[in-house]
Order: structure tokens, then sequence, then C-alpha cells
């Protein structure tokens, strides 16, 4: 397994360098620090109180827990990090539904024995890849945005020190860059299901948006590109169209502004394709 580096290893687009900054409590690592701004391209702020900054909606902030995705300003909610080893997935990883939960359900696990290999193409933060993975699967993660891609990272690395998660983030290896291309190159490794679940276009502009997503899209915007991902899968599931030969393509969601942007007959074949019924997975 390739080893999953806390800091990113590419640079963010320049339309969101002057949203983020790297920086960290008295007890962050520095050297960390310095090599993910570098890595980023973003300003290194130094030892900062996230509620003091002003010149930057979001900070990427190391303290003694590892790095989180920080709002600022007063006010602004706690960080987001990857988690794997308390809280919410701490919790379902000890008394979770096993093979019951509706991502498993999603990809087909109360069907098989087999140990499936899944290609978790749109990871975000890891947890549906991560209870995949304390289920048998083997994942492979893609997050293409490099904030993200750092916090799950260190989420990954951090899992992987605790005895009780070491063995499933074993089996989860995270990649750099798009999972499209992936997808679109000939050659690559077979994959039992792909499994997709993009952050589509908000348009309910009323809605509370839950802290979580309202950080991402500060971050990361809109998956504007779903309907070419979703294609990219599509084609991947053609075992005459590529190498690996028969693999199913699962939605986590698939909700209405997605529907009008794609045509009819490729809608027909996502529900041809689909191992199981498209489902809505928990919040």
């Amino acid at each position: 397994m390739p080893d999953s580096s806390p800091s990113a290893p590419y640079a963010l687009p320049a339309r969101f360098q002057d949203i983020v900054a790297v920086a960290r409590s008295a007890l962050g690592d520095r050297l960390r620090a310095d090599a993910l701004a570098d890595s980023l391209g973003v300003p290194n702020l130094g030892v900062v109180r996230p509620k003091d900054i002003r010149d930057f909606p979001v900070l990427l902030f190391l303290d003694e827990q590892g790095l989180g995705l920080q709002m600022t300003g007063k006010g602004a909610p706690g960080p987001v990090r990857a988690e794997f080893v308390t809280g919410k997935m701490g919790y379902r990883r000890e008394h979770g539904g096993g093979a019951g939960q509706l991502v498993a359900k999603a990809v087909g696990l109360q069907k098989t024995r087999a140990a499936l290999h899944i290609v978790d193409a749109t990871a975000g933060l890891g947890q549906d890849a991560f209870v995949l993975a304390s289920l048998g699967c083997t994942v492979t993660l893609f997050e293409r945005n490099p904030v993200i891609h750092a916090l799950l990272a260190d989420g990954l690395a951090r899992a992987a020190l605790n005895v009780d998660c070491a063995a499933i983030v074993e089996r989860m290896r995270l990649l750099e860059g798009s999972s499209i291309e992936w997808l679109a190159r000939p050659g690559t490794e077979a994959a039992d299901v792909v499994y997709l679940d993009p952050m589509f276009p908000h348009r309910d502009k009323s809605a509370l948006v839950k802290k979580e997503m309202q950080v991402f899209r500060t971050i990361v915007g809109d998956d504007e590109d779903s309907a070419q991902l979703l294609a990219a899968a599509l084609e991947r599931d053609d075992p005459e169209a590529a190498d690996c030969g028969q693999c199913s393509v699962c939605l986590g969601h698939l909700p209405e502004p997605l529907t009008t942007d794609i045509d009819p007959a490729t809608l027909e074949r996502i529900a041809a394709v689909l191992r199981a019924e498209t489902v809505t997975l928990e919040p």
C-alpha cells in the first residue's frame, strides 16, 4: 500500500489560494505546517487563534489532535477533521450494523461473501470507505481536492496508529488526482464496484447546511462535473470498453438537479447497472 502522507502533494488551484491558509496552535507541528503550506502554495500564518483571523475565511489548522479545516472569526464552529478513531466513526466501528448499513447494501455486500475491491471515486473525508473497509472490502480512494486530500491523509495516518483501526486502514489506499482520469485510463486495475457520492450543486438557498458541508463548499465548491464522472464510471462498467471486465457502479445520491443534466438513455442505463437502488446515505 502506498504511504498516505499527512500532507497534500499537489498545489491548490489558484482560485482558492486567497481563501485558505495554513496555521497552527502552539502545540501544532511546525515542520508539518511548513511542508503543507509549501505543497499547497498558500500562506503559513504560524501560531494563531482562528477567531482572530480576518484575511482568510478558512484555515488548515494543525493542533495536538492533528489537522483540521477551521473556519475563522468569532463564533465559527469547531474544526472538521477526518476522524476514524473517535466520534461518530468510532461509534459506528464498535456498534455499527455490519452489512446491513446503507452503504454496505448499496455496494451489494448482503449478496456476496467475496472480499470486494471498491473504488471510492469521490472519497471526501473517507467515512463511507472506512465503513466498507471495516467490513472486509479493499478500498481505493480518490480525493482530487488537495485540502480535503490532506485532511483524509492525516486522518488515515492517525488511525493507522490505533490498534483497533490499523487493520482497517491497511485495506484503504488513498491515491492522488482525479478519479475521472483514472477511470478513463486503459489498463488500470480491476474493481468490483465504483462508488460515487459527489457533492452536487446546492440549489436550496434557504436550507441550513451542516457545518461540514459549509466548510467543504468554501474550499471545494460543487462537483459541477458530476455527470462527466458518472459517464466515466459507466464506461468502466462496459466490459467491452474496459480491460477490467465487469464491474458495478453504485451511487450514494442521485438528486433531481443531476438527473436534469443527463439524457434519458443514460438514466435508463444507470438503472440497469446499479447493483442496488440508489440510496440516500445517512448524514
